[in-house]
């Protein structure tokens, strides 16, 4: 992600109510701090962490997945809503059955951008660290996930609402 100027206020982006959904108007608008938000997250991954560009751009398009097309565009909800069980529906479910190939090393790459996007969070007091670390453990429960990836690609007849009710969304 190339550096911008920032045309949006710092007060806005770390505002956790900036963030709710109540209209399509609303939706827009959100999509936009979004992306505001995950520019000065890819940034402080840069400099503040000191990752190296390739591996910081893979998190922040991570968690730019996540943020935007599960918790905005499906979930219409606000971001700072984060949950563990949000984190489990996305891993175990939403990503599975919407991806063509669905595969664990893809998946880690995900939710390793969710994780550090969330501490990002934490640190500009936009969700208590508290819940910070309980996204961290959803985010880390990849043999979980690996099995619901190996289990979707062996269903047969009737196996999917079964699979589906075991996670569902």
């Amino acid at each position: 992600m190339p550096e911008t100027t920032n045309s949006t206020e710092p007060d806005q982006l770390f505002d956790p109510e900036k963030y709710a959904i109540k209209s399509f108007d609303d939706e827009l608008r959100v999509d936009k701090l979004c992306k505001e938000l995950l520019k000065q997250y890819h940034h402080y991954l840069l400099n503040n962490k000191g990752i190296h560009p390739l591996k910081a751009g893979s998190h922040a398009s991570g968690a730019d997945y996540f943020l935007r097309d599960f918790m905005i565009d499906n979930r219409r909800t606000n971001i700072t809503a984060i949950s563990p069980d949000l984190i489990h529906s996305f891993a175990g479910n939403w990503y599975i059955i919407n991806t063509l190939e669905p595969n664990l090393e893809e998946l880690s790459t995900i939710l390793l951008g969710i994780n550090h996007f969330y501490r990002f969070c934490a640190e500009k007091n936009i969700i208590p660290t508290e819940l910070a670390d309980s996204i961290q453990h959803a985010c880390s429960r990849t043999q979980y996930y690996r099995e619901r990836i190996e289990s979707f690609h062996t269903i047969t007849g009737d196996g999917y609402m079964t699979w589906n009710n075991s996670c569902p969304l």
